[in-house]
């Protein structure tokens, strides 16, 4: 197995970086400060700026490799009339950002236009062959807006194959903090997993050792937790929790935080189902996906075939996605087919 110790290494640094300036912004962040992109989802500064921050590091530390970089964020809108202080705006955080590294400190500051350039870096098509890094920089941006969860998520794609993932939820509180007494958890986990090697946290101060993650190991889905997103509810992931016997209230939870939870045991069963025609994008699934695979889960659609990250952009699964420990994964796959049928019934009739 090829090994990946510095492309993990500049990842995890990438990322650390983009979450001191999406922290930043959160802080401050007024809803005058929110802005709609032409598909209608919400951006901020924080999109854009940890996109540039990511793109830039990754470019400076694996140099001269070339970087391809499937995001979801591009340069468009900011070209236009009327951008100029955003952009202004972006292009101080991402020089804060990246001033903040000592390795950092003593290069030049970048342009509005070098930093405009770093997010349209993020303009690759993915694909079956080479290196791809996927990134979505602020995911769950809805949640971001809110003070809420939100993930900064990045992996690798080599040949069509994911071999690793990083990703930050800064408002995901540490699990076990390590000094005995401290009354309040630290808040602010990095996760992170190499195809083959097994997933692991960290505090995202980095003050901690990283600690191997697994899922959790009940087997009855009686006692289990789903997690769903945060949106709203949805009718066939009640129908499924009914049928599997499930009491807990579902943990509701924005972005891919939610592959995080499930990784570390918060939660057994993590259920997507969209809206006939909604096309999954592989920027909100492939960090997550990797990082519960490699804890012990099972990442798959509901007929329980694994998705296909090398074919561009989106993911072109049968319907939903669904993640939960293997001894859970046929009972799980059963109740949703269960559920379908009864839906293509009712829809029916």
């Amino acid at each position: 197995m090829m090994s990946y110790v510095k492309e993990l290494a500049a990842a995890k640094k990438a990322v650390s970086l983009a979450v001191r300036l999406s922290q930043e912004v959160q802080k401050s962040l007024l809803q005058s400060d929110v802005r709609i992109k032409s598909d209608k989802s919400p951006v901020t500064a924080a999109d854009y700026g940890s996109q540039a921050v990511i793109s830039l590091v990754l470019e400076r530390e694996l140099h001269p490799e070339p970087l391809y970089l499937v995001a979801e964020e591009n340069a468009e809108d900011l070209h236009k009339n009327g951008a100029e202080a955003f952009l202004e705006s972006i292009t101080k955080l991402v020089n804060d950002a990246l001033a903040s590294d000592e390795s950092y400190a003593a290069a030049s500051s970048l342009s509005k236009e070098d930093v405009r350039n770093a997010i349209d870096h993020g303009r690759s098509e993915g694909g079956p062959s080479g290196r791809h890094w996927i990134l979505d920089p602020v995911d769950g941006t809805r949640g971001f807006i809110k003070g809420e969860h939100y993930a900064v998520a990045l992996s690798l794609l080599v040949e069509g194959k994911l071999v690793l993932g990083v990703m930050a939820c800064p408002n995901l509180e540490n699990h076990k903090s390590s000094s005995p007494s401290s009354s309040s958890d630290k808040v602010g986990c990095l996760f992170f997993a190499t195809a083959g090697e097994g997933a692991y946290v960290q505090s995202l101060e980095g003050d901690s050792p990283p600690q191997k993650v697994q899922v959790s190991n009940i087997e009855n889905p009686q006692e289990a937790t789903f997690v769903e997103s945060s949106h709203k509810p949805i009718l066939i992931h009640t129908s499924i929790a009914n049928k599997l016997g499930i009491r807990a209230l579902p943990l509701r939870i924005h972005s891919q935080v939610k592959y995080a939870a499930l990784a570390r045991g918060d939660a057994e069963i993590y259920m997507r189902f969209t809206l006939k025609g909604y096309s999954e994008t592989i920027w909100n699934h492939a960090a997550g996906a990797i990082i519960a695979t490699e804890a012990g889960g099972v990442v798959c659609d509901a007929d329980g075939n694994p998705p296909d990250f090398s074919r561009g952009k989106h993911l072109y699964l049968k319907r939903g996605i669904v993640v939960s420990p293997k001894k859970l994964m046929p009972r799980l796959l059963m109740a949703i087919k269960e559920s379908m049928e009864e839906e293509m019934h009712n829809s029916d009739s």
